[in-house]
């Protein structure tokens, strides 16, 4: 693929816009599903917890996470358009009901008062994240003093072996990620690195080394 091509996957990866946003929105759900399930569950969501998501894409998986316990509610926030409109149509059951509620950030205020949330968890964003130890000091801000954070993303050896990474990536490994964490006031409590098999772009199946740390106050 030529460096046009490879620039505008990442692009799209970190903003989708577009038709080709929709695809990409669909495909990452996909791709990412096993990786966000296992986040959900390693939060151990509890009744009438408030739920923040950073990142969420097209939020194909929020309905598993209302499977977890009863008066839960959903709080989604995304840097694109296109995946918030479309996070709040294909949930449009959750939103009517005044369960899940979808809005626009610009990626380093968290828009919410302090202590609003039980967890807070975000999937394969941390690459794009403008100023890191910024923006886990929001999470921390607006966590409530007995919550917890779970930050999950692919491991760097594996994002480097994807030609697109080196456009507007910014790749972690595991000790990366607690350097960064050790900036802050976060303690972490649990962390865990376990592989699977993804489908390539070009459709053969990869192994994917991928790292959740949970974190509390």
């Amino acid at each position: 693929m030529k460096n046009e091509e490879l620039q505008a996957i990442a692009s799209q990866l970190k903003n989708p816009t577009g038709e080709k946003g929709i695809e990409m929105g669909n495909m990452m759900n996909e791709t990412n599903i096993n990786m966000t399930k296992h986040s959900i569950q390693n939060l151990n969501i509890s009744q009438g917890n408030k739920i923040l998501e950073l990142g969420h894409g097209n939020a194909g998986h929020v309905e598993f996470l209302f499977e977890q316990a009863e008066s839960l509610k959903y709080y989604g926030l995304e840097m694109s358009e296109l995946m918030f409109k479309e996070a709040r149509q294909t949930n449009r059951n959750f939103v009517s009901q005044k369960q899940a509620f979808f809005s626009l950030y610009e990626g380093n205020i968290i828009p919410f008062e302090d202590e609003s949330f039980d967890k807070i968890f975000t999937v394969n964003t941390i690459y794009f994240w403008q100023k890191p130890e910024e923006l886990l000091s929001e999470i921390y801000r607006v966590l409530n003093s007995n919550g917890n954070f779970c930050l999950t993303f692919a491991e760097e050896d594996f994002m480097k072996t994807l030609p697109f990474t080196q456009f507007g990536f910014e790749l972690y490994s595991t000790e990366k990620a607690q350097k960064l964490i050790e900036k802050t006031a976060f303690k972490i409590v649990y962390t865990e690195t376990q592989t699977e098999k993804v489908k390539s772009k070009t459709g053969e199946l990869v192994d994917r080394a991928f790292t959740t740390i949970v974190l509390e106050k």
